[in-house]
């Protein structure tokens, strides 16, 4: 009543400054900012004054007042029973006792930036003021003793809503925080109601007559009169007589308890700050209320078993998930020992990520307890959270239990809501006999291998494995058919050889179009139709149906496939008895042995087991064996065959005519015509030395001199004549060699007298200087130096006499060549690879067919006969 405002540290000091001369009537601290709003009066009567404080700047020792202005709503003079102001310091709202609101609007530290209007009147005294700020919208709700209005102010015509059509006394209202959607809240005598700008909310059913409403903090704190204590007006002044009993309650409304409850003598008023709550009361006494941790909140509760409770409020004071979470498990716990399964699975349930599953499990793994177990594998796969083992052990559930539609529904969720291990899913369904839903998953999961075993091994469903099969990506089908074409051939050996020709040619799964045209876009899909062979190890019909598809579509197939089938037409050939047929067989495995395709050495063997004489022929003459022909055609005793042999082969090996006619001078039958017609090819390509004939010919008893006589008749004759021409020959030789070395001696001891007149390079007459050589030969000097290669040598005779000597070398080498490959035979301990050696070397590529008789000269003096004979053929000539 001295006019004075007094100001309380926190550490409970007092400070007081004069704000008026007479009294101050209302108080209100902005919570954001160091403003003080004041009402008071400076004279009698009324005519309240309004003052705005700055707590942070000073005047004279006390804080500055920025701004005075009366607080009359018009001309009429009136009490001010309520006060509020927005935290942005532009708006103001002042509630007077005859129903009228004065809002100021703009800067309310100072007169210049604000302007005054009358917001709302009435008949009815103003009980509270609320602002509320939602995004950019500000709405002021007003409480009087009747009625409960709000005006939107961020619309220029402030529009206004009447919430309701009874009020609350003084003191009674309040704005609540945004966990509670900043509504207003209006503690009437039977309930407490919470408002929106446009609707009334919900309403709480505290009875009793209300002398305070405060909220702080997610509490709702009701100063309600004491029910032994007498009725006062609804509306009159703050005094209240000594004997007034006052009851406190402090409301959690988010998680519906009483959070405190206590008696006082006369409350003046509520104050939260500092984290604490104070209550004036008006023999001079404050008591501070503390508010408790969480941690002992929660104990307490746990104390009394109110887990819900604790668990609400876990969630208001935003725990976290680890607290929550060790919540839940002592709720869990507790229901569990109550023998509330199920209600402790769900509790459990809600430990999921935090709580090790094993700690659940192993409470639940008791029979009788298998589907709260399951229910809680249930969610732990939900949630991503569960291991192979949890897969097991829930599908082992469902097992036991025989809940198939559980299963299903388990095994046919999406990826999205369920996750699990699928092949385990898989494993532990085939082994529970749950075959159908195993096919199912590994279909629906793309398991192949699993979706195969389980058709093939376990439901013997030998065409839909097939089927599946061709469905499947060529690297796929590819190594599954390698792995179960032996089974399904068994069982279904028409659909596999056509499965097999589409995968060894183009392969194109036979799923939808758009997937066969966009592989049919790429690369072609082709296997190697050899390694599909040993699959029809027992099927030789349905084997020689894909070998033939497979030539007829790639005749570049491997060398693999026409080896088989060359067997297998060898084997229907060799077993056929119609003479027809046995043809036509015959002339398959013939063109296919001509198709160049077959491994010779393995082609050569397959047809000598079957006996196949028209393919062992074609591949002799095909590998140049003609002596294998003709010792064919020997061990079966057809004589013609072995003259035509040596008829046809004989120029690409001459041996031939020789061990024909060993054959037939071994043979005791008459051969005569055999043996005549041998010789005479003999005698004409004179291919063996007489001698060796008769020789030959000896070991017969059929064969008399008869057969010889005309032979050796001829033969002779040859020889006589060969030995007078080569006396001619001599005797020609030994005059040119007389011939020469008498010109060589001339030229050695006579002057040589050089009478040519032309030169022998350009035709034209000789001119000084010349060049002149013993050859006779003579040149202008000019032509020499232009055409000679070498001063010394004749231009004219160069080339003859460059080859004279390079025959000398070449024989010079050959001689060198033949010591020291006569050095290596002798010393090499394997004489056969030495002149294997050479042999592959080229050494003996170049042959002089020598075709003296028997008894002539040796090799070695042939060659120098030759020599010889070249040199005086080459100096003759030149």
């Amino acid at each position: 009543m001295d006019g004075k405002i007094w100001l309380l540290t926190r550490s409970l000091q007092l400070t007081s400054f004069q704000a008026y001369k007479l009294r101050v009537m209302h108080l209100y601290q902005l919570k954001q900012h160091s403003i003080l709003v004041s009402v008071g009066q400076d004279e009698h009567g009324i005519n309240p004054l309004i003052k705005v404080w700055n707590l942070e700047k000073r005047d004279s020792g006390n804080p500055l007042c920025t701004r005075i202005f009366p607080a009359i709503p018009g001309n009429k003079p009136t009490e001010v029973s309520c006060l509020s102001v927005h935290e942005n310091l532009n708006f103001m709202a002042i509630g007077f006792t005859d129903g009228s609101v004065v809002l100021t609007k703009g800067d309310i530290t100072r007169d210049r930036h604000s302007k005054t209007l009358t917001l709302h009147e009435g008949t009815s005294p103003i009980t509270g003021l609320a602002f509320r700020q939602a995004a950019k919208v500000t709405h002021l709700f007003v409480s009087t003793l009747e009625k409960v209005h709000c005006y939107t102010l961020s619309i220029k015509e402030y529009p206004k809503v009447e919430l309701d059509t009874h009020g609350c006394a003084l003191r009674c209202s309040s704005l609540a925080d945004p966990s509670q959607d900043s509504q207003f809240i209006v503690a009437g005598d039977e309930c407490v109601y919470l408002y929106q700008p446009d609707e009334r909310g919900p309403c709480f059913a505290f009875d009793g007559n209300k002398l305070l409403a405060h909220w702080h903090r997610g509490y709702l704190f009701l100063l309600i009169r004491d029910a032994k204590s007498p009725n006062k007006p609804e509306f009159s002044s703050r005094e209240s007589s000594p004997s007034d009993k006052q009851l406190l309650t402090i409301y959690d409304l988010d998680n519906k308890f009483i959070a405190y409850t206590a008696s006082f003598d006369d409350v003046i008023d509520v104050v939260a700050e500092w984290g604490s709550f104070y209550i004036l009361t008006r023999d001079g006494k404050m008591f501070v209320l503390q508010e408790k941790d969480t941690q002992t909140k929660l104990e307490m509760l746990f104390k009394k078993n109110l887990f819900v409770m604790a668990i609400n409020l876990a969630k208001s004071q935003h725990l976290d998930s680890d607290g929550l979470s060790e919540i839940f498990r002592q709720y869990g716990d507790h229901l569990y020992l109550k023998g509330d399964h199920d209600g402790a699975i769900q509790q459990y349930i809600r430990t999921i990520g935090k709580l090790e599953p094993s700690y659940v499990i192993r409470k639940f793994l008791d029979a009788q307890r298998i589907h709260n177990l399951t229910a809680y594998l249930q969610a732990l796969h939900r949630q991503s959270l569960a291991n192979a083992d949890h897969t097991t052990l829930l599908l082992n559930c469902y097992t036991k239990l025989k809940d198939s539609s559980k299963l299903e529904e388990f095994i046919k969720s999406s990826e999205s809501e369920v996750h699990f291990d699928v092949e385990i899913a898989i494993k532990v369904l085939r082994q529970a006999g749950y075959h159908s839903h195993a096919v199912f998953l590994a279909e629906k999961h793309t398991h192949h291998e699993w979706y195969l075993k389980i058709q093939l091994e376990d439901l013997k469903n030998y065409q839909e494995g097939l089927r599946y099969i061709g469905r499947l990506p060529f690297e796929q089908a590819e190594s599954n058919m390698k792995r179960y074409g032996k089974t399904l051939m068994h069982h279904v050996p028409e659909g596999t050889t056509l499965l097999l020709k589409g995968l060894c040619t183009n392969y194109q799964p036979s799923g939808d179009s758009a997937e066969r045209e966009s592989l049919g876009r790429g690369r072609a899909n082709k296997a190697n139709s050899e390694e599909f062979i040993p699959i029809f190890a027992n099927n030789p019909r349905e084997l020689k149906a894909f070998l033939e598809h497979m030539i007829e579509v790639d005749p570049r197939s491997p060398q693999g496939v026409y080896d088989t089938l060359l067997e297998l037409r060898l084997q229907d050939w060799a077993h056929e008895q119609d003479p027809a047929r046995k043809k036509v067989l015959q002339g398959e495995a013939v063109s296919l042995l001509r198709s160049d395709n077959t491994v010779f050495d393995k082609a050569l063997v397959l047809c000598q087991m079957h006996n196949f004489k028209e393919g062992v022929l074609y591949l002799y003459e095909k590998g140049k064996l003609y002596q294998q022909i003709m010792h064919y055609h020997m061990q079966n005793e057809e004589y013609g065959k072995v003259v035509e042999a040596c008829k046809r082969y004989g120029e690409q090996e001459g041996c031939l005519w020789e061990q024909a006619l060993g054959y037939f001078a071994r043979k005791e039958e008459d051969c005569k015509a055999y043996i005549s017609e041998v010789l005479h090819h003999i005698d004409q390509n004179n291919l063996m030395p007489p001698l060796l004939v008769v020789q030959t010919l000896a070991h017969n008893s059929t064969a008399t001199l008869s057969v010889i006589k005309d032979y050796l008749i001829n033969k002779l004759q040859r020889e006589s004549q060969q030995i007078e021409d080569d006396e001619r020959k001599i005797h020609q030789y030994r005059e040119e060699t007389g011939h020469l070395r008498s010109e060589i001696q001339e030229l050695k001891t006579s002057a040589k007298i050089f009478q040519k007149t032309k030169c022998n390079m350009c035709n034209s007459p000789l001119e000084l200087p010349s060049v002149h050589f013993l050859c006779s030969h003579s040149f202008h000097q000019h032509c020499f130096e232009s055409y000679a290669e070498s001063e010394a040598e004749c231009p004219t005779c160069t080339p003859e006499n460059r080859k004279v000597m390079d025959m000398l070398r070449a024989q010079d080498q050959k001689r060198d060549l033949h010591e020291h490959f006569n050095k290596q035979l002798r010393s090499s301990n394997d004489g056969f690879s030495v002149v294997a050696d050479y042999f592959g070397r080229g050494v003996f590529n170049k042959l002089t067919l020598v075709t003296d008789p028997p008894g002539s000269k040796t090799v070695g003096s042939l060659e120098v006969n030759l020599q010889r004979d070249l040199l005086i053929q080459t100096k003759r000539n030149s």
